[in-house]
């Protein structure tokens, strides 16, 4: 088909330590685990490790092409934990989770310790809510494992990035923190085919900001580098169709729908069954869209 033709021109890799994606291929879908108290969607139905490893093992056969696993909430304002207590929360999981399944694991963090211990336990993706950091400690942890490495985009910390986000041109304001990281990530070690871009919906941007970028996604799939969008359940739904955090499937599959279609190669969801079905129907049809 046309459109597929013109996507092999595109072709792309994303290696993430014993895992390779070559892209282009059906839309990956990465599974949030929250073994937390405090998430905002689902905090405290995963916090023991049993919950959190029976709930992965679920996303897992709803069809998660990669597991997220978090444990410290970066919503708008949570209060951070302590590294010893995100380890606690963490390691087991992981540990386990590696010696049961054969896909990614990816940890989501803001603490180089908590990435190379997740690492050492049998992750292989490194999910950084603070790619926005200036140290390089987190960029040479990635290089070392040569783990896949999430540059997400925020203003601020999850403390602050809510208080007043302003941006000249939030498009172009976040591409230019997409090219200026990838050279820092080179510089450190880490290579092109290690990096995944996530334009952080929600992290550090108004209502305007996130409609902005959802709508010029396209603008940032000529970077050579994969596309990961995370919509489910997040606030900005709430604000824009007034449904609260359980009644926003719906609104995050549009989100899933219309980032398939501008080129998203991966999407981060709670609701993994519903949102493989919608990234496969909306690929079907773009297969047989013509110029």
């Amino acid at each position: 088909m046309v459109v597929q033709a013109l996507r092999l021109l595109d072709e792309m890799i994303f290696r993430a330590r014993q895992f390779e994606f070559t892209f282009p291929r059906p839309t990956l879908v990465m599974g949030v685990v929250n073994v937390t108290p405090d998430s905002f969607s689902d905090g405290g139905r995963f916090l023991n490790p049993e919950s959190a490893i029976a709930r992965a093992l679920e996303l897992a056969r709803q069809g998660a092409d990669i597991l997220d696993i978090g444990g410290e909430s970066t919503r708008p304002g949570a209060i951070p934990v302590s590294e010893a207590e995100e380890l606690r929360r963490v390691v087991p999981v992981i540990e386990t989770l590696a010696a049961k399944i054969k896909i990614p694991l990816s940890i989501d963090t803001l603490k180089p310790a908590v990435a190379r211990a997740a690492l050492s336990a049998g992750a292989c993706i490194i999910n950084d809510v603070a790619a926005n950091r200036k140290e390089t400690t987190m960029w040479k942890i990635a290089a070392e494992f040569r783990a896949g490495y999430i540059c997400l985009h925020a203003q601020g910390t999850p403390q602050t990035m809510q208080d007043n986000p302003v941006y000249a041109d939030v498009v172009r304001d976040v591409g230019e923190f997409f090219r200026e990281r990838l050279e820092k990530l080179n510089a450190c070690g880490v290579a092109a085919d290690q990096s995944v871009l996530d334009v952080g919906i929600g992290f550090g941007k108004t209502l305007e900001h996130n409609l902005q970028l959802l709508a010029n996604l396209e603008s940032f799939t000529t970077m050579a580098r994969p596309l990961l969008i995370g919509v489910s359940r997040k606030s900005f739904i709430g604000k824009l169709v007034g449904a609260a955090v359980d009644e926003r499937l719906p609104a995050s599959l549009a989100g899933t729908a219309l980032a398939v279609a501008a080129g998203a190669q991966i999407i981060r969801t709670h609701d993994v069954a519903e949102t493989v079905q919608t990234a496969r129907v909306t690929e079907a049809v773009l297969a047989r869209k013509r110029n």
